[in-house]
């Protein structure tokens, strides 16, 4: 079943769309999802108060049309099916997810992708503070699947992240994969200031500019080449700035020693 929702407006108050998932409107006519409860505020409202429903029988996604970037945790614990955004999200997209396809085509807002365990989130546009990392008062960041941006992040990218696979086509904020658990980050810009603080393992890769490295990381002895070409030609496949990177010789950097950490800094020469 293929699910339309229109925006009729932007919301005077940021609204929540946690629940609103292919799973949850499996089965449901159009006149049962407009019924369903949206929460604003303190207060609760019917979808329809909002969106536009239109339902057919085509395909197991749901697809949103407007301006959504006051509208928050679209995709929130997705489990399945395919949404699609056409337009920008509001915060915490696709947080929480554990399968299934969330596709942006706009921009999305602080805590994207924060502790996404399974699935594909791709953001056409640029990503606020925190994305790919933890819930406020949480120590896990994001925990698997696959996540493209293919503009600019903001601030903390990646912060706490334990697994996963990570593409930032553009540029990144300060603090870039601070206290990095594990994991695969590629950056095809420029990155900010402190990148890797307190890294613990993991691999950053940076294909076009190269960082400021840190003073806590060191040269590595070894440049691992095969493990590096897996690496590599995995990143090569999405295109753009990491197309090239099977061909490219690199320097590794360890850390960040300050933590105990034994990530590295993978830049392109």
């Amino acid at each position: 079943m293929s699910v339309r929702l229109r925006l009729r407006r932007g919301p005077g108050l940021r609204l929540d769309l946690r629940g609103i998932t292919p799973a949850a409107l499996a089965g449901l006519d159009a006149a049962a999802i407009e019924r369903l409860p949206l929460a604003q505020g303190r207060g609760v409202l019917p979808l329809a108060e909002f969106f536009d429903v239109r339902v057919n029988g085509e395909a197991d996604s749901l697809h949103f049309e407007g301006d959504l970037s006051r509208c928050d945790r679209i995709g929130w614990q997705l489990t399945g099916g395919r949404v699609v955004v056409e337009g920008s999200a509001g915060d915490h997209a696709g947080a929480g997810m554990t399968a299934g396809e969330l596709h942006i085509h706009g921009d999305a807002g602080l805590l994207a992708a924060c502790e996404m365990a399974g699935g594909q989130l791709v953001v056409d546009g640029n990503v606020g503070d925190f994305a790919a990392s933890a819930q406020p008062g949480s120590l896990d960041g994001m925990r698997g699947g696959s996540f493209i941006v293919r503009g600019n992040a903001g601030a903390r990218f990646g912060d706490r992240m334990r697994r996963g696979t990570v593409l930032v086509f553009g540029d990144a904020g300060d603090f870039f994969a601070s206290r990095l658990v594990a994991g695969s980050i590629a950056l095809g810009g420029r990155a900010g200031a402190h990148v890797g603080y307190g890294m613990r393992r993991g691999s950053l890769v940076f294909a076009r500019v190269a960082p400021s490295v840190p003073a806590t990381f060191v040269p590595a002895i070894s440049q691992a080449p095969v493990i590096w070409q897996l690496l590599a030609r995995d990143l090569a496949r999405h295109g753009g700035p990491f197309a090239e990177l099977p061909s490219r010789r690199v320097q590794r950097y360890l850390g960040d020693l300050a933590a105990g950490g034994k990530g590295e800094l993978i830049l392109i020469e």
